[in-house]
C-alpha cells in the first residue's frame, strides 16, 4: 500500500543550494523538497512480485502521478527550451519500424553544455547552476524501513537518494534525469545498489510507458534518464534465443536476434535483486573490457536491454541508448524526410560488437550467472 499527504506549494520547497546539486560532495542543508520513500512489502525474500499489487493496470500509482504532475508544471512555467508535443514523428517504413523524430532542437542532453543550457557540469559531474534554475530538480527517491511506500510532502534531501531532475532539452514526454547523491564509489560503475533503485522506480512508476535508459559514460559521473513512449520501441518487438533460464529462480538472459546492434535481455518477473547483480557485474566486466554499452530498462522493471557497442572510446561514434533501441532524432527535415530503414541498419550495425567479442561477453553472462543464481 502506498500513503500520501496532500503536496505543499513546491514552488517554497525548491530552495537554492549552497553547494552544487547532483555532485557527490553536494550539501543539501537548507533544501527542502516532496520525498518518495520506497516500501519494503513489495521485496519479501528479494522478490518483485509483478510491480505495486494493489494497483491495476489501468490505476495510476502515486510515483507515476508525482513525476508527471511535477514535469507538466515545469513544462507550463516554461522551464524547457522548447514543447516536446510539437515534435513530428513517424514509424520508417521496413520490416523493424524505427522511429525518427524531427526537432530541430532536440537530441542535446543538456549535461554536455554549461554555456548553453541550464545544467552545468564541473569536474566531469553534473551539477544545477543552483543561483538560477532550482526548480529543475522536482523530488527525490529514497529507501526506507517501512512497510509501505509513502510521499512525504517536504523533507531534507537525504543520502543514498535518488534525484529526479527535468531535462530541459527533452526527447520524450516526461524527460528526467536520474542522479545518484551520496551513493559512494559510483564512477563509471553501475553499483548494484543504485541499479535496484533504479529499477524500483520503474516498478513503482507500474507504467508500460515508462522506460528508463543509461548511457555510456562521457563524464566520471554516472547518471540514468528516463521517459515515455505511447509504444513498444523497435527492440522491443524482436525475438529471442534464450541463452540462460534459471527456471523457478525466474532469472533468464536472452540474445535479441535479427537486430543490427548486439543485444542482451535480462528478464526476470520474480527476483529483482538477483537480475540487477547479474547486469551490474555484467556491466562492471564490459568496463573493465573497455566496451562501451547503453541500458534500457521497460516493462515496469521486469526487462533490462542492454546494448553493446564497438571497442572504441570515441563519444562521437557511440550511440545513445533509445537510439539503440530504434528510436532516433533528426535536426532536419530533410533528413527526416529521406531517412530509410536500411541507412539506420547500417548506423547500428557499424557501431556494434563484433561476432568475437559478443561470444565472449555471452560467455562470461551465462558463467557469472551461474554462480549467482545456483
Amino acid at each position: 500500500m502506498v500513503t500520501a499527504k496532500p503536496l505543499a506549494d513546491t514552488n517554497m520547497l525548491l530552495k537554492c543550494a549552497t553547494e552544487q546539486l547532483g555532485c557527490p560532495h553536494f550539501c543539501s542543508q537548507g533544501i527542502k523538497i516532496p520525498v518518495y520513500c520506497f516500501g519494503t512489502q513489495y521485496l519479501i525474500d528479494n522478490s518483485l512480485f509483478g510491480g505495486v499489487s494493489h494497483i491495476s493496470d489501468e490505476e495510476q500509482s502515486l510515483l507515476d502521478s508525482l513525476l508527471l504532475a511535477q514535469w507538466e508544471e515545469r513544462m507550463w512555467k516554461g522551464h524547457f527550451e522548447y514543447d516536446i508535443t510539437a515534435s513530428e514523428i513517424k514509424v520508417i517504413r521496413g520490416r523493424r519500424k524505427f522511429l525518427a523524430q524531427l526537432n530541430s532542437d532536440g537530441g542535446i542532453d543538456c549535461l554536455q553544455d554549461p554555456d548553453k543550457h541550464k545544467m552545468c557540469h564541473q569536474k566531469d559531474l553534473p551539477v544545477f547552476d543552483q543561483t538560477k534554475h532550482c526548480e529543475e530538480l522536482l523530488f527525490c527517491i529514497t529507501n526506507s524501513d517501512k512497510a509501505d511506500s509513502e510521499l512525504i510532502p517536504s523533507a531534507a534531501v537525504p543520502n543514498g537518494a535518488i534525484l529526479i531532475v527535468i531535462n530541459v532539452n527533452p526527447i520524450e514526454y516526461g524527460h528526467v534525469f536520474l542522479v545518484p547523491h551520496g551513493f559512494d564509489r559510483l564512477y563509471q560503475v553501475v553499483d548494484a545498489r543504485y541499479l535496484e533503485m533504479v529499477v524500483r522506480v520503474a516498478v513503482e512508476i507500474n507504467n508500460f510507458s515508462f522506460r528508463v535508459f543509461y548511457n555510456w559514460p562521457r563524464h566520471s559521473h554516472l547518471y540514468f534518464q528516463a521517459c515515455y513512449f505511447p509504444d513498444l520501441l523497435p527492440v522491443e518487438h524482436m525475438p529471442v534465443d534464450i541463452l540462460f533460464d534459471a527456471g523457478q529462480k525466474g532469472i533468464q538472459i536472452s540474445t535479441v536476434i535479427d537486430y543490427p546492434i548486439k543485444t542482451l535481455l535480462f528478464e526476470s518477473n520474480c527476483n529483482i535483486r538477483m537480475m540487477v547483480e547479474i547486469v551490474s557485474e555484467t556491466t562492471r566486466y564490459l568496463l573493465d573490457k573497455e566496451i562501451p554499452y547503453n541500458l534500457m530498462i521497460s516493462d515496469c522493471g521486469k526487462k533490462v536491454f542492454l546494448f553493446l557497442q564497438a571497442q572504441t572510446l570515441s563519444s562521437s561514434c557511440n550511440l545513445s541508448a533509445w537510439e539503440c533501441g530504434g528510436y532516433f532524432l533528426f535536426k532536419s527535415r530533410q533528413e527526416f524526410e529521406e531517412v530509410t530503414e536500411a541507412a539506420l541498419l547500417k548506423r547500428l550495425s557499424t557501431v556494434s560488437l563484433d561476432d568475437e567479442g559478443f561470444a565472449t561477453v555471452k560467455q562470461f553472462c551465462c558463467t557469472m550467472a551461474s554462480k549467482i543464481v545456483f
